[in-house]
């Protein structure tokens, strides 16, 4: 699996978003991120090897305490993907509200191609 695809892998659980979330406020370690769930210890370990493997966290060593951190640069992959796209979302969306303003139906399917005008 790729990258990217292993991101988007990670994200679609809504667990793991979850501990995603509360990282986003400081590094935690296993307990205390099970605290909101209902599910065993071993159950948050391997959600947390998911985002791991992902590098949206990275789990410190101190002595038996492995604290989780979020790794905001996981995410950088996501986002050029994400920019890649942007422009071309952003120019559906104005030739949409164009048509929408001229009274026309919006064309079904459009790919964005120019249609010979």
């Amino acid at each position: 699996m790729g990258a990217l695809s292993q991101i988007f892998h990670a994200l679609a659980d809504p667990t793991r978003r979850a501990i995603l979330a509360r990282l986003m406020t400081g590094e935690s370690s296993v307990s205390e991120l099970a605290e909101p769930f209902e599910m065993t210890l071993p159950a948050v370990s391997k959600h947390l090897k998911v985002l791991e493997r992902a590098g949206l966290i990275s789990r410190g060593r101190e002595a038996q305490f492995r604290p989780a951190r979020i790794e905001p640069k996981g995410l950088i992959g996501v986002e050029a993907w994400i920019e890649t796209y942007r422009s071309r979302w952003a120019e559906r969306l104005e030739d949409y509200l164009r048509q929408m303003q001229d009274g026309a139906p919006p064309s079904a399917g459009k790919t964005g191609q120019d249609s010979g005008k």
